[in-house]
């Protein structure tokens, strides 16, 4: 597999950056240089917004059942083309190539799931007071999209922007993630093959800050879409507020695993171990803070540790592999100050806490318990292959510890009783929920969260929502 030198995708052709800038990509598994990805100029960011206000223009006119053609075929393509696009995913970000293939399928499962969706963005007829007149309700795109998209899920998280984009007509810019370019890329050259017409779709990399910055208040784009860090998610949020942008923020968490005592402990140990260590942890709902009712804590830590000691870390194009390297040298040394100041407050490392080797940036899967609320790591998002295991008492206990953070992205429970359950549903501040099983982030479900962890949804028919402004027409016979 030869790694390609990614450049910018405007105006459905590839170039170069205007300046020729280019900067490094990393092969985090090994340390060394694989490739390298164009860094665009504001002269390139022009040609882009000019392209997608072009193909705005054109498709926009395009109906909803001919752009769902469009979708479908590139749902087909990105499913062709498979193997090889998770190869790149995998060289490029460190996951296993296992997980790589099912982000890039299920990412054909999320155009799909638009490109039927976007033929049902119906309007309504309103009955009207007075003989003659009639009252429409119509759906329309918003106009030209800005999109940023994060490095741990490179290709699924822009199919979700651009998926929705394209459904409801609107063209769009993407900034894909600057550490794993490629496989967002090949989404550039699919949805091309598949018949979207030149300037609808654009790729653009380079220096973050200076692309949002320009991008998001220019008067071309309508609409924001971020995913990434509450910081910046808040920047850009009030940015695009300034300058009156719709914005949708799919932002971090810190979210809670609560298992109650009449819970089956092996199922849910099995699970959320599975879901911990799922992209190295580098995952936005992943689970972190395990809180486990008294009467089943050590029972649980025992099965937990169990499961997580079992799994075999290693390049993620080695078979058999279960858990790649973190993306980079950044993310190693960031969890493992987390690890190592919760430990010298008096956490017990029951498994791992330490980088594996000098080649890469592999990390040992970590289990932490004696976690008090005090400490950084259980206030601060981990983001990496560590899991928080801490005590409860009570529902109402456990209830105000999940509660506790600004966050509220997504929780996990397992228990027993109905009652529970529902009382659950009731009391968490979260955008998402699942009982006893792991059930978030299909195509045809809410993606998003509350609270600091932003708002919008990239699911489910909200997403299309977010991309669609509705008018009211009203009209007197003569």
């Amino acid at each position: 597999m030869k790694y390609p030198q990614v450049g910018l995708f405007i105006d459905g052709a590839w170039s170069a950056a205007s300046e020729g800038g280019t900067l490094d990509v990393q092969n985090p598994a090994t340390g060394e240089v694989i490739g390298t990805v164009a860094c665009a100029t504001r002269a390139d960011l022009d040609r882009a917004l000019a392209a997608a206000e072009r193909g705005f223009r054109v498709w926009r006119k395009v109906s909803p059942f001919e752009r769902s053609k469009v979708l479908r075929e590139a749902a087909r393509l990105l499913r062709e083309r498979a193997p090889g696009i998770a190869g790149l995913l995998t060289a490029e970000q460190g996951k296993p190539l296992g997980e790589a293939m099912a982000e890039i399928n299920g990412s054909a499962d999320i155009i799909d799931w638009f490109a039927e969706e976007g033929r049902r963005t119906y309007g309504r007829i309103v009955p009207a007071r007075a003989e003659g007149v009639s009252q429409l309700v119509v759906k329309e795109p918003v106009g030209p999209v800005a999109a940023f998209t994060p490095w741990n899920f490179p290709v699924s998280q822009a199919v979700r922007k651009i998926g929705a984009a394209l459904a409801t007509g609107c063209s769009i810019i993407v900034k894909p993630p600057e550490e794993t370019p490629a496989s967002p890329a090949a989404l550039a050259d699919i949805f091309r093959d598949a018949g979207l017409p030149a300037g609808v779709l654009n790729l653009v990399y380079g220096n973050p800050p200076d692309i949002s910055g320009y991008l998001v208040p220019h008067p071309v784009i309508r609409k924001v879409s971020f995913t990434g860090s509450v910081p910046v998610g808040k920047h850009l949020a009030a940015l695009a507020g300034q300058h009156m942008k719709r914005a949708t923020m799919e932002l971090g968490g810190h979210a809670p695993a609560i298992v109650f005592d009449d819970a089956d402990l092996d199922k849910a140990a099995e699970l959320l171990a599975a879901s911990k260590l799922r992209n190295a942890g580098q995952v936005c709902v992943s689970p972190t803070r395990f809180l486990i009712q008294e009467r089943a804590y050590q029972p649980f830590l025992d099965k937990f540790v169990g499961k997580v000691k079992a799994v075999k870390v290693g390049d993620g194009l080695a078979e058999g592999t279960q858990m790649g390297p973190l993306v980079n040298e950044r993310r190693v040394q960031a969890v493992d100050a987390l690890i190592a100041e919760a430990v010298s407050q008096g956490a017990k490392l029951e498994t791992g806490g330490k980088r594996i080797g000098n080649k890469g940036s592999f990390y040992e899967p970590t289990v932490l318990s004696g976690v008090t609320g005090d400490m950084r790591i259980m206030n601060e998002e981990p983001f990496g292959p560590v899991a928080l295991v801490a005590p409860f008492r009570s529902f109402d206990d456990v209830v105000a510890e999940a509660n506790r953070l600004p966050y509220g992205l997504a929780a996990y429970a397992f228990t027993a009783s109905v009652k529970t359950a529902t009382e659950l549903g009731q009391a968490l501040e979260t955008g998402m929920l699942t009982l006893n099983h792991l059930g978030l982030a299909l195509p045809e479900v809410p993606f998003g969260g509350v609270k600091d962890s932003g708002y919008g949804s990239e699911g489910g028919t909200e997403a299309l929502e977010a991309y669609l402004v509705t008018k009211f027409i009203t009209q007197a016979a003569r």
